[in-house]
């Protein structure tokens, strides 16, 4: 691993991880475009965890909040609303279906088209009154199971959840801020994902050596740029939203399909 090839990834992670395009399906398709094989899993822990900084750092006075009253109800929405995610990562982890379906040019395709579909239904939703304090239970758990169905990659995880809070009437801000509180447990279980999976194939001497082999520089450049870009992209989406301007992604998806769909049918260069 190459520190460029590191700093690509981190680039990708940051921006396609809040942005409303899938950051899993954009690794793929990058993997498969620029011949680089799948991220170590220490260098994938550490994008993940520059991710996760990157939330820390715009929403700390909320998460401050939460860690001051943890039994608060805002703590308990969260829980709600990330069990259909946990169910369902447990379910295609432990049946390898997250590993070893969802990566073919056709699949990721229909999911980037999904995904932009999702996003034009969220932009043409107005009617939307609710604000943080009136979140219910029902739904924290509606759009939870929105988050679910991000988890095979090139469905957006921030773009259904999003969705999901904007059907349920809750305003665009407030949808966005649950949007990102959810992510943090989803990068977070993610990453422990990664690591128990590395645990489980390999000693710590391969993991050590895995570590080494990548090198220190490809790693924090990769965190670096994940962190860095993660930060402004979380920063963009939260003002687009407000302007109702997700459309604009929803172009940008639906025209990667199309040259995916190009590839898999036609070129066969990549997929």
């Amino acid at each position: 691993m190459t520190t460029l090839q590191a700093l690509i990834l981190g680039i990708v992670q940051g921006v396609a991880e809040f942005l409303p395009i899938s950051s899993s399906g954009h690794l793929i398709v990058l993997q498969r475009v620029f011949g680089i094989e799948e991220p170590a899993v220490t260098l994938d822990i550490f994008l993940h965890v520059g991710s996760l900084v990157a939330i820390v750092i715009v929403f700390w006075q909320d998460i401050w909040t939460l860690i001051k009253n943890p039994l608060s109800k805002m703590t308990w929405l969260l829980i709600v609303g990330s069990v259909p995610a946990v169910v369902g990562g447990f379910i295609l982890y432990t049946t390898g279906m997250l590993e070893n379906n969802f990566r073919s040019g056709l699949w990721l395709a229909c999911a980037f088209t999904v995904t932009g579909v999702f996003l034009l239904i969220a932009d043409k939703i107005t009617d939307t009154h609710k604000k943080e304090r009136d979140i219910t239970f029902k739904d924290a758990l509606i759009i939870g199971l929105f988050q679910a169905l991000a988890l095979p990659p090139g469905i957006s995880r921030s773009g259904t959840t999003i969705m999901g809070g904007l059907s349920q009437g809750i305003n665009r801000v407030a949808a966005a801020k649950f949007s990102f509180m959810l992510a943090i447990i989803a990068i977070a279980g993610a990453g422990l994902l990664d690591l128990i999976a590395s645990i489980r194939g390999s000693d710590y001497y391969e993991m050590f050596a895995d570590a080494a082999n990548i090198g220190i520089a490809p790693m924090m450049v990769g965190f670096t740029a994940s962190l860095v870009v993660g930060y402004i992209s979380i920063r963009l989406l939260l003002e687009l939203i407000k302007k109702c301007k997700l459309r604009y992604f929803s172009y940008y998806v639906w025209a990667l399909a199309a040259l995916i769909l190009l590839d898999t049918w036609f070129v066969n260069r990549f997929f």
